[in-house]
């Protein structure tokens, strides 16, 4: 019997990573993936367990900010699923807290792939890196990239300087050492948990179930399934014709009221009634003078961009589900798990 491909997935505790190790083992796959506390092996093992396979399964300690255990954890390693970077609620008061990690720690995961003989990496961006810092500009393409500047979110920052940082590494390798890359770049990432420990990403949904928001500011997102997101990461990991290139994984802007409503509709009667009245701006920016967290978001009032998805469906014949089936599941996660 022929051996599993070895596939090494990045922040395998992390939301998205999850669902790409699902996936992965599902298609028959060998995976490691890589966690800075490995204590959380078994808990992160029992929750795939629900939805997979596991045997083939296996943890390396590594940390993006430290060079041990990157060259044991993608040793005899195909494929790298580099997924992991940190994503905080809000911005850190130092914005290297997040941009020294997600380049630094990219930069380290591309050089142990060379060295280790790895023939692709697949890197987990964001349309951060895509669309931050255009004010006059609402649609957006993989060719575009966000402008990073003072002033700016660190989180767009990190994630564009990290992916730019990437290209940078695959352009200087010598050409004995060539390594494919390929990069995914999610809108917001919404869909059911594989661990109650959450992601950033779904605290739009939480915070509405939760009623921990007096209503909508007017404002919304691009959003896209994390099941969807997976699917292309195990597609670009093998798709002849994805080296070199980025793809937006994107399925449509959905205003934030428009959010709140259909959860009202579904989970209202559950007894999980959702404010769905819209606030008015000056009243989010008075907030924001107190609250970092809604700070974040005044740059976004009344803005609305959208992302050309043509490239993935094209060449990775990408499809996604419904986005009235991606918010209702996780609401139903959310409740399932407790954390409502």
């Amino acid at each position: 019997m022929t051996a599993p491909v070895q596939v090494a997935v990045t922040g395998a505790s992390g939301y998205i990573a999850l669902h790409v190790i699902a996936a992965q083992l599902d298609q028959g796959y060998a995976v490691r993936g890589t966690l800075r506390d490995m204590a959380r092996g078994e808990k992160i093992r029992a929750a795939l367990a629900k939805h997979t396979e596991v045997s083939a399964l296996s943890f390396a300690a590594a940390d993006l900010l430290a060079d041990d255990g990157w060259d044991a954890a993608l040793a005899d390693c195909r494929y790298v699923m580099h997924v992991a970077s940190p994503f905080p609620m809000v911005d850190p008061k130092n914005h290297d807290d997040l941009i020294v990690p997600a380049r630094e720690g990219t930069l380290r995961v591309l050089a142990a792939a060379a060295r280790a003989g790895v023939q692709r990496v697949v890197m987990t961006s964001s349309v951060a890196a895509i669309g931050t810092g255009h004010e006059d500009k609402s649609s957006f393409a993989e060719a575009d990239w966000s402008v990073v500047g003072k002033g700016g979110e660190a989180y767009a920052a990190s994630k564009t300087i990290a992916e730019r940082a990437a290209w940078d590494f695959i352009a200087g390798l010598p050409a004995g050492e060539a390594l494919e890359l390929v990069v995914i770049n999610p809108s917001l990432v919404l869909g059911p948990l594989i661990d109650p420990d959450g992601s950033t990403s779904i605290e739009v949904v939480r915070k509405l179930l939760a009623r921990e928001v007096p209503g909508c500011p007017k404002m919304g997102f691009p959003l896209v399934d994390v099941r969807d997101v997976a699917a292309a990461h195990l597609t670009a990991m093998t798709n002849p014709d994805a080296p070199g290139k980025r793809y937006i994984c994107s399925t449509e802007f959905r205003m934030l009221a428009q959010i709140a409503e259909l959860l009202n509709q579904t989970f209202g009667p559950q007894g999980h009634p959702v404010r769905t009245r819209e606030l008015p701006n000056w009243l989010v920016r008075i907030v924001a003078l107190f609250d970092p967290a809604v700070a974040r978001i005044v740059p976004e009032l009344g803005r609305q961009r959208h992302f050309d998805n043509a490239a993935i469906r094209k060449d990775l014949n990408w499809q996604s589900r419904p986005m009235n089936e991606t918010i209702t599941a996780t609401g139903d996660s959310l409740i399932e798990m407790g954390i409502i």
